[in-house]
């Protein structure tokens, strides 16, 4: 049966708003792409002509932590006071896309939130965490604040954003409005269904279309760090060794020749 809340939310416009469900992660794919880096995907990205993947602001929430997945999207939109006027938002995003896309969660999902970097918005505290932990989600990239720190540290669910507030997601600005759409996180478009690269150096978005040859990339690349890393410890001038020269990058190829590369270990 149908409440006065949920009745309020449809007279102006139907929402949640819903996109397509996306694809199925590739589970060999996201294995693979645990080897690489948020800075090496984000360097190789830009060296295929895809510059903009870095999503600006978000941070790891506990440090030391390295995720791999499937893209799910939310969208926050600021509020206007005839679909949700600040006092009963609480009740009302039950009936949002907030706890809509909850229940599209599949394990290892990355969830990645569109709050346009409101320092206001608490996009999720303790028990919208606990849930997505319980459906499998691998992590949140939040561009925006979320709340019950303490309490979502205790659930070791990694978490990138841009800080803390006491707010409930609505409570202020914005609203939940859509799920599996195309959101803007930090600057960066995000599909669902790309894959999302995040360590301590923030998140790096692939997109779907683009990550074999970035793994094909990424491995060149890392094998001749792994040389050139080498040749700095023994002495050797950085200009030369970083990036590879035409004389050392032939070096190079001689040490892999050799067998010393990383396929050899």
């Amino acid at each position: 049966m149908s409440t006065d809340h949920d009745d309020r939310l449809n007279r102006v416009w139907d929402i949640p708003v819903r996109g397509d469900t996306p694809p199925v992660a590739d589970a060999e794919l996201v294995r693979r792409l645990h080897g690489v880096s948020a800075a090496t995907a984000c360097a190789r990205m830009n060296s295929q002509g895809v510059r903009r993947t870095w999503i600006d602001g978000p941070v790891a929430l506990n440090r030391g932590q390295k995720v791999v997945g499937r893209a799910v999207t939310l969208q926050f939109m600021p509020q206007r006071e005839d679909i949700a006027d600040g006092v009963t938002q609480e009740y009302i995003e039950r009936s949002t896309a907030l706890w809509a896309v909850l229940d599209e969660i599949q394990p290892g999902d990355v969830l990645v939130v569109e709050a346009r970097g409101s320092h206001t918005t608490g996009c999720f505290g303790d028990m919208l965490v606990r849930y997505f932990k319980n459906r499998g989600g691998a992590a949140l990239l939040v561009d925006g604040r979320i709340r019950d720190v303490p309490r979502v540290r205790q659930l070791d669910v990694p978490v990138w954003c841009t800080g803390a507030t006491p707010h409930y997601a609505s409570q202020t600005e914005m609203f939940p409005w859509a799920y599996n759409v195309p959101v803007a996180v930090g600057g960066v478009l995000t599909l669902p269904g790309d894959y999302v690269v995040a360590d301590d150096d923030g998140a790096v978005v692939v997109p779907r279309g683009r990550a074999e040859r970035l793994l094909a990339d990424a491995a060149a690349h890392e094998e001749w760090e792994v040389f050139s890393r080498m040749r700095i410890d023994q002495g050797a001038p950085l200009r030369d060794y970083y990036p590879l020269t035409e004389a050392t990058r032939r070096e190079y190829e001689l040490w892999r020749a050799n067998g010393a590369g990383i396929e050899a270990r």
